[in-house]
């Protein structure tokens, strides 16, 4: 397979959007770069503002105005290459209905108003909840879209100002499932490895995760890297066929669900072969088995905690027996025959591998443990902490690991992995932000799809939205819409920089500044932090995120938390105070000024490309080799679980007879609040269509591009079936891109969550297809 980065770039789904948008070369889509080259503009580094891959970025501005961007040949995430959506990072802020000054819904309409008058009401309305009905009566929902100053403001206002846990953020739905893998494993979040790997792996087995399409600038390593390596092997494993399906060496499907029945296989191979490390899990390995047969999170207020009991290496064998490869054949529709093929090459001594998985493992009612499973086949071979085999989360925002995990911004977290149902980190935090610490809570309260339960019911007051988009992307939308709007005395903030379908039921609306109009900081998914400076001014009266949350704390009477002259360089000061002797050390800002990007732990100047990893970690001492130091109860040593397979909480009957599975495509981005203003790329992918089987098609008399109405017990949609597309389900299976406002296929999909992570299953619920 002779595709170099570049070629798999322009070739494959990036040169089917520049088609379709009738652009013929990447200068096509770059019109002002010519003008750039002749002087007049001013360039900055930035990170990318989509995914978390955190490609770099140089912006051109000329005469206040982004004029055009391109891929930084400095940056050593994406080395000169951008995905399409990057190369039209110069359009994604100038759309035509830009929220430019602060709105007030009055007589049922939103109206025009000033920033004193808007800060004035949304202070007033909390200060009224919380004299009424306490600090838990009031809430902020953000994302990993939040800034790390950002994040860091709000869940300081929240913990130690107005004294309750009530924020949440929407990696809750993307990212939560590999937080909890990574704790209950490794008592640490985040990975031990690096994109390094891809260069240097050769074994890359992909779990769900449609790389192609979602992290296209990796999959190019990868792709670079097989193109030098004829031995590097590429496995998909996914419910439906997809670009990166086609440029894979095995394309496998297995039935929704049986993820966990799989891995557990593997493993059964790998112990019954003998295949596994016995000195690397004597020294580095304890085993555990949970809580099983537990609930799904479909109730209200549903409360679940984990059992771990100790096991040895014998009662773990014996729970691997009755996963054979014959018995789970039968249930994932994976030959038994590949399942041992498969599970010899995980463990072949020779061979590098890497796991790699996004929301086809994290969305999912049991994604705590499929994360515990495939560290489990790691560290079984012994495959893990080195130069070019880790198990690896790919991650959605940009800063979905930087401000939603690092910093702490889930209701139960604190930074550097600290917790508020632990004393010493309350007590820890509070001496920073200098408050009493039975000021900060020591109960979580809502994950977020409880958190718009809440609100739902009238238990939540007030609630806050920033930088996201809830009422598009929550699962079970309907219900989460219509409870929005109730009334009853719920109140609903939304800040962002174009009208989405969540400003259209706000109370109040705040126009925001977004990228580089701010100054920020973005922790990507191989633990590297990117800082830039502000470029551009935003439109009209929009204003940041920060200011407004230190605004709102003004007018609460807690300004005293937020004493700075210059937010954003004290906010980092102070936040990496957290961190330090951690294992999650951080340098000083000005260090991030300079660079493109720094990998934590940050230990005298020296980022960290492999933790726990002696030569590579600055915590791991030398002739310790690896050690998983942050696992002190369990004597600094990795866990391997017992984690069954058990079905999902919702399956296909006679009445909905199909799965269906939710996702994105390259060309647009979350809920296409800013893809969507592109020109280029809405003509590239204009709408969200239904993609099915052609034999299912054909047996229920439908036909391309014909009208489908797809229905589950929570909602229906009427949607143009693809035949023909660029993916295929698997037969019995549906998918529907989530990112079209118009389509809100999330108005279908159920709202069972993982019970340990609370992460809802966006990948499996039962609908029914029928021609219109």
């Amino acid at each position: 397979m002779e595709l170099s980065r570049r070629t798999f770039l322009k070739a494959s789904a990036a040169a089917a959007a520049f088609a379709a948008a009738g652009v013929t070369s990447l200068k096509g889509i770059q019109p002002d770069e010519a003008q750039a080259s002749e002087g007049g503009l001013t360039w900055g580094k930035a990170p990318c503002r989509f995914c978390g891959t955190g490609c770099g970025v140089l912006v051109g501005v000329k005469e206040g105005r982004i004029v055009a961007t391109k891929a930084d040949p400095e940056a050593s995430v994406n080395k000169g290459l951008n995905c399409v959506k990057g190369y039209f990072l110069a359009k994604v802020l100038y759309g035509t209905d830009r929220l430019t000054t602060p709105l007030i819904r009055k007589n049922g309409k939103l109206v025009e108003a000033s920033w004193d008058e808007a800060m004035t009401l949304i202070a007033s309305k909390f200060q009224e909840s919380i004299a009424k009905h306490g600090p838990d009566s009031v809430a902020m929902y953000g994302s990993g879209q939040w800034t790390v100053f950002e994040g860091y403001a709000a869940s300081k206002l929240f913990k130690a100002g107005i004294g309750t846990n009530n924020i949440e953020v929407n990696a809750r739905l993307c990212m939560a499932s590999a937080v909890t893998g990574f704790m209950t494993t490794f008592a640490s979040d985040e990975p031990m490895g690096c994109f390094d790997d891809f260069d240097l792996g050769d074994t890359f087995f992909l779990w769900g995760a449609n790389m192609a399409e979602c992290h296209p600038v990796l999959f190019s390593r990868i792709l670079d890297n097989k193109r030098n390596n004829p031995a590097v092997k590429i496995i998909d494993f996914a419910t439906r066929k997809t670009r990166t399906s086609q440029m894979a060496d095995r394309y496998v499907p297995f039935a929704p669900q049986t993820d966990l029945a799989l891995l557990n296989a593997f493993a059964h191979v790998i112990v019954r072969d003998g295949l596994y490390n016995q000195r690397f899990i004597d020294e580095h390995v304890v085993f555990k088995r949970g809580k099983e047969n537990i609930g799904y999170g479909l109730t209200d207020k549903f409360k679940f905690a984990d059992e771990a009991k100790a096991i040895d290496f014998s009662a773990y064998k014996e729970f691997l027996k009755p996963y054979t490869p014959e018995h789970v054949s039968k249930l994932s529709g994976v030959p038994a025959a590949t399942i041992v093929e498969l599970a010899h090459l995980y463990a072949d001594p020779n061979r590098k591998v890497n796991s790699l998985w996004t929301m086809g493992f994290n969305q999912h009612t049991r994604g705590t443990w499929v994360n515990n499973l495939v560290y489990n086949l790691h560290l079984l071979t012994g495959k893990i902490c080195r130069p070019g085999e880790n198990p690896f989360s790919l991650t959605g925002q940009p800063s979905a690991c930087g401000t939603t995990r690092e910093v702490g911004t889930f209701t139960h977290r604190l930074p550097a992995d600290m917790v508020v149902m632990n004393p010493e980190h309350r007590e820890k935090a509070a001496k920073i932000w200098g408050v009493d610490p039975n000021k900060i809570p020591a109960k979580p309260t809502y994950n977020a799809t409880e958190m718009f339960r809440a609100f739902d019911r009238g238990d939540i007051k007030v609630l806050w939205s920033q930088v996201t988009n809830p009422f598009q992307s929550l699962p079970n939308l309907n219900r989460y819409r219509k409870g929005a709007q109730k009334g009853e005395g719920r109140f609903l903030i939304v800040s962002d920089i174009y009208p989405t379908r969540s400003t259209e039921i706000a109370d109040v609306v705040l126009p925001s500044a977004s990228w580089v109009e701010k100054e920020g900081a973005f922790g990507n998914a191989e633990r590297r932090t990117q800082q830039w400076f502000k470029m551009v001014d935003p439109p009209g009266e929009a204003k940041n995120d920060l200011w407004q949350t230190i605004e709102l704390a003004k007018r609460l009477g807690h300004g005293n938390l937020f004493p700075y002259s210059y937010p954003e360089k004290e906010i980092w000061e102070e936040y990496r105070k957290f961190a330090e002797g951690m294992g999650k050390d951080l340098a000083p800002y000005e260090e991030y000024t300079k660079v493109r990007g720094m990998r934590w732990p940050v230990v005298n100047g020296k980022e960290t490309r492999y933790r726990y990893l002696e030569g590579e970690d600055p915590y791991v001492k030398a002739g310790e080799g690896i050690k998983f130091y942050k696992n002190k109860p369990d004597h600094y040593k990795a866990v391997i679980w017992a984690r069954p397979y058990e079905p999902a909480p919702e399956v296909p009957d006679r009445q909905y007879p199909f799965w269906l599975c939710t996702g994105r495509v390259l060309e647009h981005w979350h809920t296409g609040t800013m893809t969507g203003r592109v020109p280029e790329l809405k003509r590239a992918y204009a709408e969200a269509v239904c993609e099915m089987h052609p034999d299912d098609a054909a047996r229920l008399g439908i036909h391309h591009g014909g009208k489908v109405k797809m229905s589950s017990r929570r909602g229906s949609l009427v949607l143009t079936a693809d035949l023909r597309g660029r993916g295929r389900a698997e037969r019995g299976n549906v998918f529907v891109a989530f990112f079209d406002e118009g389509k809100l296929i999330n108005e279908l999909c159920i709202d069972a969550y993982c019970p340990i992570s609370a992460e809802p299953d966006y990948k499996k619920c039962a609908v029914k297809v029928e021609k219109i």
